[in-house]
């Protein structure tokens, strides 16, 4: 594909990385030489210096022959991603996606009014990532969850810890020891060990901090919690550091499902525009989150979850770590420094939040074959979950998964058929309007794209 990026902030750059790794045709436009001279080395892709919002720049970058324009423009004023995209769209664009950063625009009703003006997707990551972080701590059994048709289909994560009843098994024991009415109930994926993704098969030995993946019928967690000796947490109380926009945000939401909030801010004008705009039975704190003794004083023992979204991953990571000696069971980190991803996993850290990957997940959907519904980036793993419908024709109906020539990289996990949603298996026949389900490493994502086709 042909894609224009308009922004060569922290996400532009990584957009630009990620699908140049797919074998796309990538130009980026900003006006800032030293974001462009920084992407441009190392990378094949071509930069356009020059006023995001001009016309000449747009079609000097080549927007009229763009399969995909994408504005994440590195600025406060949104309106510069708003007015690109419209531009783009008008300049012979096929599809065009901007980010947002006002709750405000992503309304039904505004969503449709751009989406009737041309703009195919509005996104605002740190709504994304708050939403994510909900999630994660509603499933505190897990490291990470993604759910499928309101839940009948489930994703887990799980971590494997030195009480594991999974350590030093193979893929085969372990199923070996399930009832048979268990084997449609959940299925296992993958296993990311280290910097490597591996799809297990019988032989695969599980090992102590193995991140293991999972697929699930809604009935099968419980199931899956017992099998990997986690235990559920009800999360009641919640203690979060740092005061930005994806903190007021999570805050609200779990406010408003009944669970005690306290935000601990360390800028005292930022403090106050937070009592402003959130209800008063959350707690505001100026303080800083940094310091064990004052988090002991303000309660953090007595906290259920602890969520660090300072401006630092240094300082995210650490306070985990520090919440985790204090006897806070559940920790989430707001990560973006990719390199770090890994060491706060090493580190205790229960989950990672990268405004990188969730955006990369949102857009990375447009680059497929339309059939592909959307694509999420699990923590611990360069592999995507997507989900595909199966069209009339396509490859993919013509056999049982057993006899379709399916990527090494890829696995089927579940599928969801009307209102069941059931786990594949080497007989499982796709159909027509099926939703399914694949676990996938990046080499073979275009390799599956072609069977849903």
């Amino acid at each position: 594909m042909r894609i224009i990026i308009l922004g060569a902030g922290a996400v532009g750059s990584h957009l630009a990385k990620m699908l140049r790794g797919e074998g796309n045709d990538i130009t980026v436009i900003d006006n800032d030489e030293g974001r462009l001279g920084g992407l441009s080395q190392g990378l094949d892709v071509r930069v356009v210096q020059g006023n995001p919002s001009s016309t000449k720049v747009l079609k000097d970058a080549g927007v009229a022959k763009a399969d995909l324009f994408i504005a994440v423009y590195p600025s406060s004023l949104q309106e510069t991603n708003i007015v690109g995209a419209l531009l783009a769209k008008h300049l012979g664009a096929s599809k065009v996606l901007a980010r947002v950063n006002d709750e405000e625009y992503l309304s039904a009703e505004n969503r449709l009014m751009f989406n009737e003006m041309g703009i195919e997707l509005l996104f605002y990551p740190e709504r994304i990532a708050a939403d994510e972080i909900v999630a994660q701590l509603k499933r505190s059994s897990s490291s990470e969850t993604m759910d499928f048709a309101r839940g009948k289909l489930q994703i887990s994560v799980f971590k494997l810890d030195d009480e594991s009843p999974l350590l030093d098994l193979s893929l085969a024991e372990f199923v070996g020891q399930l009832e048979p009415s268990q084997l449609g109930e959940f299925r296992i994926i993958a296993v990311s060990r280290g910097n490597n993704t591996i799809i297990p098969g019988p032989d695969t030995i599980f090992q102590y901090n193995d991140l293991v993946f999972t697929f699930s019928r809604e009935e099968g967690v419980e199931l899956l919690i017992k099998y990997f000796g986690q235990s559920t947490l009800q999360v009641e109380k919640v203690m979060i550091i740092g005061g930005n926009a994806i903190a007021s945000m999570l805050a609200a939401e779990l406010y408003s499902q009944g669970i005690e909030v306290k935000i601990v801010e360390q800028d005292h004008n930022r403090c106050i525009e937070l009592w402003e705009k959130l209800d008063d039975n959350i707690e505001i704190v100026h303080g800083d989150g940094r310091n064990s003794d004052f988090l002991f004083e303000e309660g953090i023992s007595s906290c259920d979850a602890f969520v660090a979204l300072t401006g630092s991953d240094e300082t995210n990571v650490l306070s985990c770590v520090v919440a985790k000696k204090l006897g806070v069971p559940r920790t989430v980190a707001e990560v973006e420094n990719m390199e770090y991803v890994h060491l706060a996993e090493e580190m205790g850290v229960d989950s990672v939040i990268n405004k990188k990957l969730i955006t990369a997940a949102s857009i990375f959907r447009f680059t497929l074959g339309g059939k592909a519904r959307f694509v999420k980036y699990m923590r611990g793993t360069s592999a995507e979950v997507i989900e595909y419908t199966a069209s009339q024709g396509s490859p993919i109906t013509k056999a049982p998964l057993k006899d379709i020539k399916f990527p090494a990289g890829a696995i089927v996990g579940g599928v969801i058929r009307a209102d069941e949603a059931f786990i594949a298996i080497g007989s499982t026949q796709i159909l027509p309007n099926d939703r399914v389900a694949i676990f996938a490493l990046p080499d073979s994502v275009k390799a599956i794209d072609k069977l849903f086709k």
